[in-house]
């Protein structure tokens, strides 16, 4: 049986995918760090981890003040032990035509699900470097390996996000870092609810948040001589 890390950092942790991981990891006995905009929502999700035994604490923290994010990262990894898996799953979903996309609506995409990652990443590597060990875990989606109309800044973020784990998988190998891209397929999540999307789709089609955050444990817990660097994953029922 491969060795289980023991301390997670997951992003975007009070709904969706990230609360969904945060639970599949504290039954799996890995202790999490929850970082998430909301603080009640993230208090109910760290409450449900601690039931299973593990310790599980909230960090709320808007991960779009993107300056603020690497210290705030670095600091919860010294504060809460040091990490195994980082998790980078927050984000937003945006949809709008490239011709009628302000600027100011493409900024705040490219700086939550590319940006706020890269920092995340740049909090927890000199931990990770130290030990010799780590796992970094990048949410992408469907949408970082092909394009979609009306979803074009979400499809820039997400394949730039591609880009971003495969450069760091390899400069951070010799590290003993391990490096993993997941992209989902659409996952009924409150993301479909949000004002920055307007799509139409069978919502009872999709993946569920609790099936992608099963890929996630998985890939979590590898053993030392086995990676997935890139995981592909979509619902059967043909929703993209």
């Amino acid at each position: 049986m491969p060795e289980i890390a023991k301390r997670a950092i997951i992003t975007g942790a009070s709904s969706g995918i990230g609360k969904a991981t945060a639970i599949a990891f504290a039954k799996a006995g890995i202790d999490v760090a929850l970082i998430s905009r909301s603080a009640s929502d993230l208090a109910v999700v760290a409450d449900a981890a601690m039931q299973t035994g593990v310790k599980a604490k909230a960090y709320p923290i808007d991960l779009a003040q993107t300056k603020l994010v690497k210290s705030q990262i670095f600091a919860i990894a010294a504060e809460f032990g040091p990490i195994d898996i980082l998790v980078n799953n927050a984000g937003m979903g945006y949809t709008n035509a490239i011709a009628d996309t302000p600027l100011a609506d493409w900024q705040r995409v490219i700086d939550l699900n590319l940006t706020s990652v890269f920092q995340c990443i740049q909090g927890v590597l000199p931990q990770m470097r130290d030990r010799q060990q780590g796992i970094i875990i990048n949410v992408a989606s469907i949408g970082g390996q092909q394009t979609f109309p009306g979803w074009g800044a979400y499809c820039v973020s997400k394949f730039g996000l591609m880009a971003l784990s495969q450069t760091l998988a390899a400069e951070e190998r010799s590290q003993g870092i391990k490096v993993t891209a997941i992209c989902p397929g659409s996952v009924n999540t409150p993301l479909w609810d949000t004002e920055t999307v307007t799509a139409d789709f069978d919502r009872q089609a999709m993946l569920t948040p609790e099936i992608v955050a099963e890929s996630i444990l998985h890939i979590a817990l590898l053993p030392p001589t086995a990676e997935i660097s890139q995981l592909t994953l979509m619902p059967h029922a043909g929703v993209f």
